[in-house]
């Protein structure tokens, strides 16, 4: 059977699935029962300084997007770090390590960007026995109001230099997590590397309001009739943390900085992808606070009998292969054709393909008086909108034109002969033909 046994960063743990830093890794009660569940690593949810206590809402923390039969799609936060005494937490985390000493235990922290408070907090952290630290450079609410959070995510210099205090004052591993409030990630990352982390880990809630109260005229979540802006996640984020992923693998300054993947990840599947796009192993939490920490064996069986099924009997086979067929869209290949197809065995006559095809796209199917559906080759510019909006997984399909065939719809040729066609001379387009 497939090993699942990750090492990421020299750090050990029987499968690559850590609970993210969040509410399901704030007390040791809570990791307790994650780890006997299966989980192979937590985050133990932001520590902060010994100064003023955080003080979170007592009315609703969460706001959520729905899909069919109220299946959370994002979810929305507005609760801080841990509200719970730096020594108290320190004390539990000691205790779970000892515990479980083949668990990752990495411990989040968030103080104020002022090089004493990390020197005074990294000495209190490395003596409990943890694995490493995770910079919360993400949070988008609350605390980046105070200078923190993604405040300092959003500028790679402060990201650089707290990463330096940190490989100053603490021995073991520096996992930099990034905010995705910014235009291009891979500034952020640079940074973390510059800096000497050893690791950046991504991606952190996105900057969001889910909802509005339109009885309160307020968002939601409303707490005394008034709301704010926080953090989303949940499998809504998923593309936009595989693209930010992918974005810091294939980067030559970024490329072979280890990656811990979060956003969105539900099942082995989603972890699967992550990883194949560079990720070394992968954080969860909004899957959690759904289904509870069983979810873990699902995801651990699944992404067991996949590599099975695949011949891989390590996660190192996969990691990061689709990392080379990522690339800009200029260097798409223009000379692939594929043209749509309907099984008629499959077709449930819904006209789904074809209301959105007729009425959006390019008119490409038609409809018979008897409503049957069937694909115009010559208008089909496989644009995938119909496989999109079918019920019916696998009904309608793209398949590429064999070379030799003709497209209709261009009059091109499809062979060996016309291989590089956008420098053919018989391509008006073409250099060579002028």
């Amino acid at each position: 059977m497939a090993d699942l046994t990750t090492e990421f960063l020299g750090i050990k743990s029987p499968n690559p699935f850590w609970l993210a830093s969040a509410p399901p890794t704030d007390k040791e009660y809570n990791v307790r029962r994650a780890f006997e569940a299966g989980w192979g690593g937590v985050v133990w949810k932001t520590l902060g300084s010994e100064g003023p206590p955080v003080v979170n809402v007592n009315g609703p923390r969460y706001g959520a997007i729905f899909g069919a039969d109220r299946r959370l799609l994002g979810l929305n936060n507005i609760e801080l770090i841990t509200d719970r005494s730096l020594e108290i937490n320190l004390e539990e985390i000691t205790r779970v390590k000892k515990d479980y000493p083949d668990r990752a235990v990495i411990v989040s922290i968030m103080v104020p960007c002022e090089e004493q408070a990390w020197k005074d907090i990294l000495p209190k952290v490395e003596a409990t026995g943890a694995d490493g630290i995770e910079l919360n450079f993400g949070c988008p609410h609350g605390m980046a109001e105070r200078g923190m959070g993604s405040a300092v995510g959003q500028v790679p210099e402060y990201i650089q230099m707290v990463t330096e205090w940190c490989k100053k004052y603490y021995s073991k591993p520096v996992i930099v997590k990034l905010t995705p409030n910014i235009t291009d990630v891979r500034f952020p990352a640079r940074a973390a590397k510059a800096g000497g982390g050893d690791a950046v880990s991504l991606i952190n809630t996105i900057n969001s309001i889910v909802s509005v109260d339109l009885d309160q005229m307020a968002p939601e979540p409303t707490v005394g009739g008034k709301g704010t802006h926080g953090g989303y996640c949940g499998p809504a984020v998923k593309p936009i943390a595989m693209n930010m992923v992918a974005e810091i693998a294939r980067c030559p300054q970024t490329h072979g900085l280890p990656i811990s993947a979060i956003g969105g990840v539900t099942t082995w599947k989603d972890a699967a992808e992550f990883m194949a796009l560079g990720a070394g192993n992968v954080q969860v939490c909004t899957a959690a606070m759904t289904y509870g920490f069983g979810v873990v064996k699902e995801m651990i069986s699944g992404l067991s009998t996949w590599m099975d099924e695949k011949g891989y009997t390590s996660t190192q086979d996969f990691i990061g292969m689709a990392v080379p067929n990522v690339t800009d869209w200029q260097y798409l290949d223009l000379n692939y054709v594929a043209k749509a197809k309907i099984s008629q065995e499959d077709c449930i006559k819904c006209g789904r393909c074809f209301a959105a095809c007729e009425d959006t796209s390019h008119q490409a199917i038609e409809m018979s008086a008897d409503r049957v559906f069937t694909v115009k080759d010559d208008e089909c510019v496989a644009c995938n909108l119909c496989v999109s909006v079918c019920p019916i997984e696998g009904c309608i399909t793209m398949e590429e034109v064999p070379a030799g065939q003709i497209d209709e719809r261009t009059g091109l040729v499809v062979s060996d002969e016309y291989a590089n066609w956008t420098t053919h001379p018989n391509n008006p387009s073409s250099t060579a033909a002028e």
